[in-house]
């Protein structure tokens, strides 16, 4: 069977969108939000699913811990804006969820998240990660995720990135945007991808305290050794084997995983362009990346 055409992007209130994450606006901003949300948000490609692990494994009871791997990721952390035919809206499936609290995912702009997140003081995450490796990974995602618009070749990839011509928008906006509504709401983590790779126990711990969780050392052990990234990539319920618009003989969902990959894909002329325009565009702000550790 022929696989439906690809999305394409189109401007959406400012940000680059396509209809997977469009069609069902309405439901997404009528959201009801709980107190004890935890929502999970990034740009694509900063380590989602990675903090998604964690959360799950951090709410789960000791009983049931090793029983974890028995349900895809995806079903028990609803993608909030996802409506794509085939799979359940996120927003139903945020709603249908029994656990609490609820671990919600979403890539959206800050401004784009439902109000009534805001006003419940639900607790936020955000993830972020280097804009050089983030390109790379979004590159390789898109080329083995049939829900994705065609990604062309590296070289016009890496020019609609630096245009904000993604899924999402811009990274600078999306970044920049959360980290500045960070300075004025305490209910926003933000965690750094390249923190989480050079310090995890240190960065468990700072989410632990963020949630108010004290797990046993046993736990904080057991989800050490889960979320390597060897063990997610060998495990089916997290690295997207079950997704059938992932073509995981073009990439891996879950590809390399490290801090400074950019280096195998950028050339020297492209790596002084992007520095350039990043320099341009960060210049107003306070937040500082790490490319290499």
């Amino acid at each position: 069977m022929e696989s439906p055409p690809r999305p394409t992007l189109f401007d959406f209130h400012g940000v680059s969108m396509t209809r997977f994450f469009t069609d069902n606006w309405e439901n997404v901003q009528k959201l009801k939000a709980r107190p004890d949300d935890v929502v999970l948000a990034s740009y694509p490609k900063a380590g989602n699913t990675w903090v998604s692990y964690i959360l799950d494994l951090l709410y789960c009871d000791e009983t049931t811990l090793e029983q974890q791997d028995s349900v895809p990721l995806f079903d028990k952390v609803p993608f909030l804006e996802l409506y794509h035919p085939g799979f359940p809206s996120g927003v139903d499936a945020t709603n249908h969820m029994t656990k609490f609290p609820r671990i919600i995912k979403t890539h959206l702009p800050v401004q784009f998240l439902p109000q009534s997140f805001w006003e419940q003081n639900a607790k936020i995450v955000y993830v972020a990660r280097n804009a050089k490796d983030s390109a790379v990974s979004y590159f390789h995602f898109d080329r083995m995720n049939k829900a994705q618009p065609e990604p062309g070749d590296w070289s016009s990839f890496l020019h609609r990135f630096m245009e904000g011509q993604m899924v999402f928008g811009s990274w600078y906006e999306h970044v920049t945007g959360w980290w500045e509504k960070k300075q004025t709401s305490s209910n926003i983590l933000f965690l750094f991808y390249e923190d989480l790779i050079e310090d995890f126990a240190g960065e468990l711990n700072r989410l632990c305290s963020f949630l108010g969780l004290s797990p046993s050392a046993e736990k904080k052990k057991h989800i050490t050794e889960k979320v390597l990234f060897d063990n997610m990539k060998r495990n089916k319920m997290v690295n997207g084997s079950t997704d059938e618009v992932f073509d995981l003989s073009i990439s891996h969902f879950i590809r390399k995983g490290n801090v400074g990959d950019w280096k195998n894909h950028f050339t020297v002329k492209q790596d002084e362009e992007f520095t350039e325009d990043y320099k341009r565009k960060m210049k107003t702000t306070d937040l500082c990346f790490r490319t290499v550790l």
